[in-house]
């Protein structure tokens, strides 16, 4: 696990798939899907990115930058690892825990790996026991499959 963050509020709540994305993660889970396959369907995948809120006088989540500023934690070994959800209903429970991140975008997931830096990780879905951990390394093979 890259981010050893204990979320309470999640942790508690039962994980029922909403969408594609969280179908395949069950599948995962399960052993009826490879990573290899998975990570075929994430790369077709949209995601919910948290991203900081500009300002505190401002419409809740709405984002006027073009810089969106990502929701990332330091895990335990110092490597940065970038959150992103299946769902914004499903990154609701942890933003909660970060006051200045009320916005998000909704986006394909080869958009955010073209736009992380290099030995960034990833986390889906932090915080359930459904989701799935990309170490930086991981993160870097499926960006240069991108560029290839």
């Amino acid at each position: 696990m890259l981010c050893s963050k204990r979320l309470d509020a999640v942790a508690e709540t039962v994980f029922e798939a909403k969408n594609d994305l969280e179908h395949h993660l069950l599948a995962l889970h399960a052993g009826r899907m490879t990573e290899a396959a998975f990570l075929d369907a994430l790369i077709l995948s949209e995601v919910f990115m948290p991203i900081r809120d500009e300002e505190k006088h401002q419409i809740q989540g709405f984002q006027r930058s073009t810089h969106a500023v990502p929701l990332t934690l330091e895990a335990d070994d110092g490597t940065l690892v970038m959150l992103v959800f299946t769902s914004p209903e499903r990154a609701k429970p942890v933003v909660r825990e970060f006051a200045d991140f009320g916005g998000g975008l909704l986006t394909e997931f080869p958009w955010v790996l073209k736009r992380l830096e290099a030995g960034c990780g990833i986390s889906l879905n932090l915080g359930w026991e459904i989701g799935f951990d990309m170490e930086p390394a991981l993160v870097d093979r499926l960006r240069a499959q991108l560029v290839s």
